[in-house]
């Protein structure tokens, strides 16, 4: 029997339970993939890491990430989460102020994250996505999104927002909506859903403008039944897509935008992502996902 030390994270959030869980699996270079996914069911957060040795000795850590369901080859919540923790472990105890830079080898990638602490703060990480948005060829329809979200046709879109399909790293349906009151509502049916996107592209972002916190740019919610998650309270790798519907959209004028996006309410986690657009004349430059991140406990997994 092995025993692999994992800790467990709230991650969009400053403030405990709340955000997105999230479990680290320590030393897991010796785990199968069976093995991983098995640990992930059991842990039955949204993503479970497993921190691997790596294969270039100039970064950090390689991770691999697990749904309940399957593997991905990128998330963002466990990118930021991660990245704190071996920014701790890399540093040891911090009690002032410290930045650090941490590189992780993810299967879509080496991502380079920033993490920063605070005193009386939690610590935060922000990361430039390792792929720009981009837009992919079919969106479904008004008409066939009412009857996967049981919503009227009417209710889908605000302002000059459509729906619209991009990925960065990970495919996502974005589905602009009225307000919260039509957000709130929406319920996935889970075999219209399946009909309408068959197997490979079941990312479901739902999104307004009105928002509950004032602070916040958008309010979200995500659906990835198919990966063993009903609905999501924080998903970085939606925001990295949704970038490009901002930018197809909004069209920001030139220069740094910031944006918070409210997502978790629904479910009682409130959850804050910071989504950052470096913008030129040329369009996109580059997209940073980032977020705060808070410990809850530290345990042993015998394997």
């Amino acid at each position: 029997m092995t025993q692999l030390h994992y800790e467990l994270l709230d991650v969009f959030t400053d403030t405990r339970f709340a955000g997105n869980g999230l479990a680290v699996v320590k030393g897991a270079d010796d785990l199968t993939d069976q093995q991983m996914q098995a640990i992930a069911r059991e842990f039955n957060q949204s993503e479970t890491v497993f921190i691997l040795s790596t294969q270039n000795p100039a970064h950090s850590a390689r991770i691999r990430i697990f749904t309940p369901a399957s593997e991905l080859p990128f998330a963002g919540h466990p990118t930021v989460g991660t990245a704190v923790m071996v920014a701790i472990n890399q540093l040891g105890p911090v009690s002032g102020q410290e930045d650090a830079i941490v590189v992780l080898e993810e299967n879509v990638g080496p991502v380079r994250i920033g993490v920063s602490f605070r005193p009386d703060k939690q610590p935060f990480a922000e990361f430039d996505i390792p792929k720009m948005p981009s837009e992919m060829d079919h969106t479904p329809t008004n008409d066939e999104l009412s009857l996967v979200l049981g919503l009227a046709t009417s209710e889908i879109g605000f302002e000059n927002h459509r729906p619209s399909c991009f990925e960065a790293g990970m495919p996502f349906v974005l589905i602009p909506v009225r307000n919260l009151d039509v957000i709130g509502r929406a319920v996935v049916d889970e075999k219209a859903m399946e009909k309408l996107l068959g197997t490979e592209q079941q990312e479901v972002y739902l999104y307004c403008r009105e928002t509950v916190k004032r602070t916040s740019s958008f309010h979200a919610r995500m659906f990835a039944p198919t990966l063993g998650i009903p609905e999501d309270p924080a998903t970085g790798a939606a925001a990295a897509a949704f970038a490009g519907a901002v930018m197809k959209f909004d069209q920001p004028s030139r220069g740094t935008k910031k944006y918070i996006i409210e997502q978790g309410v629904e479910m009682g986690r409130p959850s804050a992502i910071h989504l950052e657009l470096v913008v030129k004349d040329d369009g996109l430059k580059n997209v940073r996902i980032g977020g705060h991140v808070v410990k809850v406990a530290s345990g042993v997994i015998e394997v």
